[in-house]
């Protein structure tokens, strides 16, 4: 079955950085998307960053674009989101997701996604 792991959570200062890994394996498919998603203590669960393997086409949420980074190294199956300019919106639970080729992948829909990782917490605070 798919596995995906997340790290590089933690703690970090307005106005700073962090990375955040997402290795996978289990894939079976030779053209899929792995997103990121977020959920905030009392919200729901939103799409941060997603990219396709089919075209290397990546879509960022309106409220990460600019300052979040998606990229993927594919000698080691691993995708990584690297944030800057860090605020306390971020302040989440990161999750690593995985499903086929979408339609409207702009739209960060998780019913399209079928596999999921722990997730990896993210602390935004002074």
């Amino acid at each position: 079955q798919v596995q995906l792991v997340e790290s590089g959570g933690g703690l970090a200062q307005p106005g700073g950085s962090l990375r955040l890994s997402c290795v996978f394996s289990g894939i079976t498919l030779d053209y899929y998307t792995i997103a990121w998603f977020r959920q905030a203590p009392g919200k729901e669960r939103e799409g941060v960053s997603c990219i396709s393997t089919a075209d290397r086409s990546t879509y960022y949420s309106a409220s990460v674009k600019d300052r979040f980074t998606i990229s993927r190294d594919e000698s080691k199956n691993t995708v990584y989101l690297q944030m800057d300019s860090l605020n306390s919106e971020e302040t989440a639970v990161y999750y690593c997701a995985q499903g086929g080729l979408m339609r409207k992948i702009e739209e960060f829909n998780t019913d399209d996604y079928t596999a999921w990782g722990e997730g990896t917490k993210v602390t935004v605070s002074s």
